[in-house]
């Protein structure tokens, strides 16, 4: 073979797998490892909010800047569990039983061994499979808490291995599990201060020797050890942190780096976290092989702060303590209205950034609408998966996004409140079923209903209803679709676990 012709012949094959979509580096699995952090805002993070973000985090900015962060990615819920419920299964949190609220330490398991998980499709090609972090998706703890093995949590539903803590870090029982056993007997009571101001504890079971400060480090420590551990791969670890949220436990190390208080403090601790699980994903030598996602699982929490507000903005309890942050120049919802438990755009819009070398171009953005429900549709196709009829109802592949295209690959999203207020989204349009927030952000429109065009009001100030009935109506008619129907992409009719609450809710 002649130099010319073989250079038209490596040419055209090149062409051919560009044309087709077919990468060459689909011929080998990747690596994946999810970052999902707790209650870390938007704004929280420098790449999303140059402008009004004042903590400092190089190392999320670094992964943005190696790969792509999208603009309008969202979670299920401006809450914890309803959240973590719907990005491992792909399948919105309201069609179960955890239509509000949010579960607690000693919940029982709202994932069934029968649903497909991240973990489950994964391990169809081989995969290992790790959580590590914080679960709070239930488990079914012994009785009495002291005596016996832990039974139906991560590892009962696709993960070969587990570290972590049963719920968040401000709910009992206070202690490390592995696999199906606590590492230290919780054999000690304890209580934990959740909020300054109004001294919030919640008292609890605990090992002897677990303390807050704790918590972060071993999660990254064991996130290293298993990355070295398995780097032959292919791997999925979901790493679940616990941190930014309460209880604010900075280590000494980094109390007082922001000067902003504990709050900006753990973030700022985050964010070296997430750095020291990117460098261990370098020195194992497979970050070329190597996809990762960091999100969050919702928006800042309001109650973070240090002051106590006389604004009548924050005149809510949970309220008052954003307002030192935003008087210091930071806002962690950036130019979005609301925070965590909100049916607002600050409750769900958050950071959502993905580094692959092999497939995404490094400093690109997107402003596609993408949910965190998305990861199991995008893993199948990656992975060439046919996912069932009965798995990831809810789950859209945004891998064209990943390699370049600017085609939305969903036409709608749902994102609830705490109290299970819906937000709807259709291309720009944004239907709140109700006349508040959902949560703690306090004002109710005057209207029953909300209709905001984002792309012109990007921070929720002028509610359309009134003006726009037409589309008003579609907005509900489409929201009565997606729940009568059981799911939100092509397939078979569905079954909800239960009754889907409806918003508005009738007048009791």
């Amino acid at each position: 073979m002649n130099r010319p012709f073989a250079l038209r012949f490596i040419t055209g094959v090149i062409s051919f797998f560009w044309v087709t979509g077919v990468s060459l580096s689909q011929q080998q699995y990747p690596n994946i490892v999810i970052i999902y952090a707790d209650d870390l805002g938007y704004g929280d993070v420098q790449s999303y909010n140059p402008e009004r973000g004042k903590i400092r985090t190089p190392n999320i900015d670094l992964l943005a800047a190696q790969g792509m962060r999208f603009k309008d990615g969202h979670s299920s819920s401006a809450v914890c569990t309803p959240s973590r419920y719907s990005i491992l299964t792909g399948r919105y949190h309201w069609r179960t039983r955890l239509q509000k609220g949010v579960m607690n330490g000693f919940s029982k398991p709202i994932i069934t061994s029968d649903r497909l998980t991240l973990a489950g499709l994964v391990r169809q090609r081989g995969y290992a499979t790790a959580c590590i972090g914080k679960w709070h998706l239930g488990m079914k703890m012994p009785e009495p808490i002291t005596e016996g093995v832990i039974e139906e949590g991560p590892t009962m539903i696709g993960f070969d291995y587990f570290f972590g803590i049963s719920a968040s870090l401000d709910m009992p029982p206070y202690a490390f599990i592995e696999n199906d056993s606590f590492t230290e007997s919780p054999t000690a009571e304890k209580s934990l201060l959740l909020i300054r101001g109004n001294e919030e504890r919640r008292q609890g079971p605990a090992a002897p020797n677990f303390e807050s400060e704790q918590v972060l480090p071993a999660f990254v420590r064991n996130s290293v050890e298993w990355i070295h551990g398995h780097k032959e791969g292919p791997f999925l670890l979901y790493l679940a942190l616990n941190s930014p949220h309460t209880p604010l436990a900075p280590t000494q190390e980094w109390k007082g780096k922001s000067r902003m208080g504990d709050y900006a403090d753990f973030v700022m601790q985050t964010d070296a976290a997430i750095g020291d699980v990117m460098r261990a994903i370098e020195a194992a030598g497979i970050a070329g092989e190597t996809l990762v996602i960091l999100t969050s699982d919702n928006g800042c929490a309001p109650y973070v702060g240090t002051g106590v507000s006389t604004n009548p903005r924050y005149s809510h309890d949970k309220m008052q303590a954003v307002e030192d942050l935003e008087n210091r120049g930071h806002f962690p919802s950036g130019s979005f209205r609301g925070y965590k438990s909100d049916a607002l755009e600050g409750g769900h819009r958050v950071p959502f950034i993905v580094r692959w070398p092999k497939e995404v171009h490094p400093g690109s953005v997107c402003d596609q609408l993408v949910h965190q429900t998305d990861l199991m549709a995008t893993f199948a196709e990656i992975l060439g998966l046919n996912l069932p009829g009965n798995a990831a109802e809810d789950s859209f592949s945004f891998l064209p996004l990943l390699r370049g295209s600017n085609t939305p690959i969903r036409q709608n999203a749902v994102s609830t409140s705490l109290s299970g207020l819906p937000g709807l989204r259709q291309g720009n349009w944004k239907y709140i079923a109700g006349p508040g927030s959902g949560g703690w952000t306090p004002g109710e429109s005057e209207l029953p209903v909300q209709l905001y065009n984002l792309a012109a009001d990007p921070g929720e100030t002028q509610n359309l209803a009134s003006q726009e009935p037409d589309q008003v109506k579609q907005m509900e008619e489409l929201l009565e679709k997606l729940i009568t129907e059981g799911r939100s992409t092509p397939g078979p009719i569905q079954e909800n676990d239960v009754e889907v609450i409806r918003y508005p809710e009738e007048p009791k």
